[in-house]
């Protein structure tokens, strides 16, 4: 009976002070990444883009070339991509903000959907003749992914989202020749003018 007590008491025992300070630290940290917005999104990354879009609308062959068109296009959106990942990771390198944790990677998994969905469609719209709608659909879709990935991102990334959705509706109405023009309006005039707003007022 004497060794109850002791017993007890040490089931029983609070943890130590340090414990909690330290959950209490986790759970701040971690609080504040998801609240945070992720602003590693590259201005000057989006002007290259940018560059890079009215760069293939100059070589681009006609639309009617069909294949030759989409190919060339394809090159310059992976071109585009790789030059925007790399802006990211440079930017957030040098702000010191993890890309692929909180807001980073809700960011990305928010924009990455639209542009899959953008890919699948591209086939099944070339097996139907209908090229002429490419550049709509991939401006409403590329407009789709920044205004969802602009939820975890600053002010400025779902106003430019809105205005490729503008884009790729006006799209609709224009002739397939102009399918290099509209191409070079949208994604070259477009991520030009937001990626120099972006550099200005977020850092580069």
């Amino acid at each position: 009976m004497s060794c109850a007590g002791p017993v007890r008491s040490r089931r029983h025992r609070p943890a130590p002070l340090h414990a909690h300070a330290i959950e209490d630290l986790r759970f701040i940290r971690e609080t504040m990444e998801n609240a945070a917005s992720f602003t590693a999104v590259p201005g000057w990354g989006g002007v290259g883009m940018g560059v890079t879009a009215l760069a293939t609308a100059c070589v681009a062959p006609r639309p009617s070339s069909g294949k030759a068109w989409l190919i060339t296009w394809l090159a310059a959106a992976l071109a585009a991509f790789a030059l925007g990942a790399l802006a990211i990771y440079w930017k957030a390198r040098r702000a010191g903000t993890p890309v692929l944790t909180g807001s980073g990677r809700k960011c990305l998994l928010s924009l990455f959907p639209p542009l899959l969905a953008g890919a699948v469609i591209s086939g099944a719209v070339y097996a139907t003749g209908l090229t002429r709608l490419l550049p709509s659909f991939w401006l409403l879709l590329y407009g789709v992914g920044v205004i969802s990935a602009g939820t975890f991102s600053v002010r400025v990334v779902p106003v430019m989202g809105l205005c490729f959705m503008v884009a790729g509706v006006a799209a609709l109405f224009c002739p397939a020749a102009w399918s290099n023009t509209v191409m070079a309006v949208g994604f070259g005039g477009l991520h030009i003018l937001f990626g120099t707003i972006i550099a200005r007022r977020y850092g580069g």
